[in-house]
């Protein structure tokens, strides 16, 4: 390899924030997709493999956190009716009225901005290709496996399981940006657990225990107890940076693909970008201020045995101005094997997915393309 060439694979590990910060006029070829794949473009009659649309009447379901919390409340059941909807209809929505102030969202996200706005030499200091570490940052997306990179720069923090010195790990400047994400990441997790009470609900497994249940019932009952195992589940705080990009129609934020985990709750700016596939087409998603905006994981699409939809999404980036979300994400704990509901299994609704866990999905992305719903294919049984 070249002189040449192993300078610009060593400039593309520093991330893109580094490559817009020594003035890149631009993009690299490491970063242009193939025609097909480039958002918004037709090039000699080739279209990409999804047409974009805004569709500016789209609207994500909206629900209501405060409405759900109130047991005895008379509009209760038509939230859960409208969030049963949302996670099969869409496999995202938009929460309101979550209970986190607005000082602690605002906080979160400037320390977040401040971070990313450090010189290199301070953000180096956690980059690591390593996919376990409990502290990366990092870039594109899988930039040990990428073809092509993605116009991205995160900080991947470990939040649950959490040794009580892992925090001290965490980024040290700015100065405040450990206890903005230790405050923040308690907040999130308080909001998941309620969510995941009210989603097991709306799958009809929260009812009270029958006195006559059989012994089987019991065992079922012990199968189904997702809520408890979740109070300590995993947790992975996503700091996403999305710097300008010179040509944005080459290249994308982040690929196509799902989410890994149960839920994945998302705090944008107000700079858009977010895109999910809705109808074989892709939408632009316009966060409500102050709102989060909620998607369904591959392992809640696998414990609702099909039913709820882990939905791809892209991220798209623009010329002009640099963009921050903040994505915490939460499952079942690490150790953890994920398979159907028992309950959710009839003959009418056979099995459809294979037992999985944490240990298999670093493996499988270790190891080969993670974009689109791969993983989760992978995950399926064949079914006559």
């Amino acid at each position: 390899m070249s002189p040449a060439a192993l300078f610009d694979q060593s400039q593309y590990q520093k991330g893109v924030k580094h490559l817009y910060e020594t003035g890149v006029k631009n993009v690299p070829p490491k970063y242009i997709l193939p025609v097909s794949e480039r958002p918004n473009v037709v090039v000699n009659g080739i279209k990409p493999t999804y047409a974009a649309t805004t569709e500016a009447n789209f609207k994500l379901p909206v629900i209501d956190f405060f409405q759900l919390l109130q047991e005895d409340g008379s509009n209760r059941h038509q939230v859960l009716t409208s969030l049963a909807h949302a996670c099969e209809n869409y496999g995202f929505f938009q929460l309101v009225n979550h209970g986190i102030s607005e000082k602690i969202i605002s906080n979160m996200m400037n320390a977040s901005k401040r971070f990313f706005e450090l010189p290199y030499c301070e953000r180096e200091k956690y980059m690591t290709a390593d996919m376990g570490a409990p502290v990366r940052y990092g870039t594109s997306f899988n930039q040990t496996k990428d073809g092509v990179f993605c116009w991205r720069d995160f900080l991947k923090l470990v939040c649950n399981p959490q040794p009580h010195h892992l925090p001290h790990q965490w980024p040290s400047s700015p100065v405040d940006f450990r206890e903005m994400a230790v405050t923040y990441a308690k907040e999130t997790k308080f909001i998941f657990q309620k969510l995941v009470d009210a989603i097991l609900e709306t799958l009809g497994l929260l009812q009270e225990t029958n006195t006559t249940e059989t012994k089987e019932e019991e065992d079922d009952d012990d199968d189904d107890d997702v809520g408890e195992a979740l109070k300590n589940g995993s947790q992975l705080m996503v700091v996403n940076c999305f710097p300008p990009c010179p040509e944005p129609d080459l290249t994308l934020g982040m690929p196509p693909h799902s989410d890994y985990g149960f839920l994945t709750l998302v705090l944008h700016d107000e700079v858009p970008g977010l895109q999910m596939q809705l109808h074989g087409k892709w939408v632009t998603i316009q966060p409500l201020p102050g709102s989060f905006v909620v998607n369904v994981g591959d392992h809640l699409e696998i414990f609702s045995n099909g039913k709820y939809k882990s939905v791809v999404h892209r991220v798209l980036v623009n010329s002009t101005k640099s963009r921050i979300s903040v994505a915490s994400l939460h499952s079942l704990p690490f150790e953890t094997i994920v398979r159907p509901s028992r309950k959710l299994i009839n003959d009418k609704n056979p099995r459809r997915y294979k037992d999985t866990d944490f240990a298999t999905f670093l493996q499988y992305i270790q190891s080969c393309d993670s974009k689109e719903k791969n993983f989760l294919e992978s995950r399926k049984l064949n079914q006559r």
